[in-house]
């Protein structure tokens, strides 16, 4: 039977074994379509262990240039014996699965609603390579160039990269093109080439680049103007880290001297991190530390005391899926409260959502910003999806005329023209933000006592109840002033008078946006979409939701917590906010969006208790 041709749609997963080097053959097949113009978005799924279990690599190839996870397999190359009926059972009605046919395919294995295409790649291995781990490495690389063949792609294109990727190490470039070129001989001789999906050159990629959000963040504490960098390893912000460090021996060393103009420390373990950080930021000094959702529950007494002390203090939170020590290796956004209200007490902290690693360089800059002018901890909550997977973005951009906010500090002039009383916790302006001094900066004037206890407006012990609900009030007061500077939520409107909202945050935009469209140009449902991208909420996003009947609320946790945060901060009736849920360790797909939108719409719309118009 004659079948429809599909050029740059299609999702192709990859099945390994962990520490087999399948990660850079896989890398190394993405990376060769993004040069050949066409966007595409990975996913690495892998395991906690170094080696043995099952890891899989997703690629989403979209002409259309929709990044976030589709759902679904159309095209599945399976090397692993021990996950090969999960992966067959995965894939599309009238998709592919590829396999190494060097052992006979289990009959039970079979489907007759997919192709199914054998290639003898460990045969091949064993009769070319003596040596085992050549014959492990090479195999990954003979599949890459099996697909060039089965999806028709431009086989020089991957002769280039792997030129580009050994350049200094020619010995090695040989024997990779070789291992390319008898990987797309074997498929020749396999199946009738090309398959059904393939791949095409296109212009849709210009000036993008491909990079983590871990990266940009790394590169944005840099431009931000941290030089202090506290940390206790923890996956997945530990490429944090490495990434300010190397960027740091880059851009942090002085060109004549040599010296380091910056500290990185590996501290004992996460409360020491976020101590050091504190205490590089009561001196004066930019400082930052990246963990994850365990480190954060550590760290919460310390930014108990950033808050009541007034000291700024940067986290980037890479989220992971908990509780205790969960998954380490896969995605959710976990932490959304515990990130809010960290530490006991009342206590607020200014969170960022990115959504892109733009945003991860622009936000975790930002955040320093942030920290001083409002004297408090800013935490930068990312994700394992977000953090660590390779993502197509914009160029990194930044004005060099751009000026570091320091805030409210007073200078030694400050000081010595002033002739009333100091005090640290004088709300000078009425806008809850008062004005403070690094150590030293007078030798008689602006001196405090820093204390994590109750005190009143000049830094001094009491537990009078007036006094300490002055404060308290006061820091509510600078939260209020806070949520009109951090960065607003990006409100799309749909054409149409519309009822009914759906709310984003972080990595959970991409595949909402594209379920939004499908559901507008499949189902004729028009829905208004808010992506939210900070806490404390700016007054715009309030009015979103009062201007909308229902609004579904898109997380990925088991218990809504973005939603709990909008119900708690605004006291909104819960019925109107819908929670839309997914939490498997997985990124969220655009499929599963759109299901549940269109069952919930389409169930609304026969119940006579509610008028809300969709269509």
């Amino acid at each position: 039977m004659k079948r429809d041709i599909i050029i740059n749609q299609f999702v192709i997963k990859f099945a390994n074994i962990n520490g087999t080097g399948s990660a850079s053959a896989n890398n190394l097949f993405s990376r060769g379509i993004f040069r050949m113009g066409v966007p595409i978005s990975p996913k690495n799924i892998f395991p906690s262990n170094i080696q043995g279990l099952p890891t899989w690599y997703e690629v989403r190839v979209s002409e259309s240039g929709f990044l976030g996870r589709r759902g679904g397999i159309d095209i599945m190359v399976s090397m692993n014996p021990q996950s090969m009926q999960r992966d067959i059972n995965e894939v599309d009605k009238g998709g592919y699965f590829i396999y190494d046919s060097t052992k006979p395919l289990d009959p039970s294995l079979f489907r007759d609603d997919i192709d199914i295409i054998g290639l003898p790649l460990t045969a091949k291995c064993r009769e070319l390579y003596t040596d085992p781990r050549q014959r492990q490495l090479f195999r990954n690389v003979m599949y890459v160039g099996s697909l060039c063949a089965l999806l028709d792609l431009d086989i020089e294109v991957y002769k280039q990269l792997i030129s580009d990727q050994f350049k200094g190490k020619e010995k090695l470039i040989a024997p990779n093109v070789k291992a390319i070129e008898t990987g797309y001989k074997l498929a020749e001789e396999a199946a009738a080439c090309p398959i059904a999906f393939r791949v095409e050159k296109r212009d849709n990629v210009g000036d993008k680049i491909l990079i983590d959000g871990n990266t940009a963040a790394g590169l944005g504490a840099v431009y931000g103007g941290a030089t202090v960098a506290a940390w206790y390893p923890i996956t997945p912000s530990t490429s944090v880290i490495d990434a300010y460090s190397k960027f740091c021996r880059k851009f942090r060393v002085d060109e004549e001297t040599k010296e380091k103009n910056y500290a990185i420390v590996q501290a004992e373990d996460e409360l020491a991190a976020i101590g050091m950080v504190i205490g590089s930021y009561w001196t004066g000094a930019r400082a930052f530390t990246a963990t994850s959702g365990p480190g954060l529950s550590l760290m919460n007494e310390f930014l108990g005391l950033a808050y009541f002390a007034e000291i700024p203090t940067v986290l980037v939170e890479v989220q992971r899926a908990g509780p205790s020590t969960g998954m380490p290796t896969r995605t959710q956004q976990s932490d959304v409260l515990l990130a809010a209200y960290a530490s006991h007490g009342d206590t607020k902290h200014i969170c960022l959502y990115p959504s892109t690693p733009n945003e991860c360089f622009e936000y975790t800059a930002m955040a320093f910003d942030l920290a001083e002018r409002f004297q408090t901890p800013v935490i930068l909550l990312s994700d394992l999806d977000l953090g660590m997977n390779e993502n197509m973005s914009e160029p990194l951009e930044w004005d060099d005329e751009r000026t570091y906010d320091r805030g409210k500090i007073l200078t030694h002039d400050d000081l010595e023209n002033m002739e009333e009383r100091y005090g640290r916790y004088l709300d000078v302006d009425k806008d809850g933000v008062p004005y403070r001094t690094l150590p030293g900066t007078h030798p008689t004037k602006g001196s405090f006592f820093t204390r994590g206890t109750s005190k009143d407006e000049y830094a001094i012990y009491t537990e009078n109840g007036e006094k300490y609900l002055e404060n308290m009030e006061r820091l509510q007061r600078k939260w209020r002033t806070a949520s009109q500077h951090v960065p607003k939520p990006i409100i799309r409107k749909t054409d149409k008078p519309c009822t009914v909202g759906v709310v984003h945050y972080g990595t959970s935009e991409a595949s909402t946006l594209e379920a939004l469209h499908h559901l507008n140009t499949l189902h004729g449902i028009s829905l208004d979409s808010m992506g939210i991208q900070a806490f404390p909420f700016s007054d715009e996003v309030g009015q979103f939701i009062a201007e909308h009947e229902y609004v579904f609320v898109v997380e990925q946790n088991r218990d809504a917590q973005m939603r709990t945060l909008l119900i708690n901060e605004y006291d909104f009736d819960p019925d109107r906010l819908v929670p839309l849920l997914h939490f498997d360790g997985s990124p969220i797909t655009a499929r599963f969006i759109r299901r549940e939108i269109r069952d919930w719409i389409l169930q609304t719309t026969t119940s006579p208790r509610r008028g809300s118009r969709f269509f």
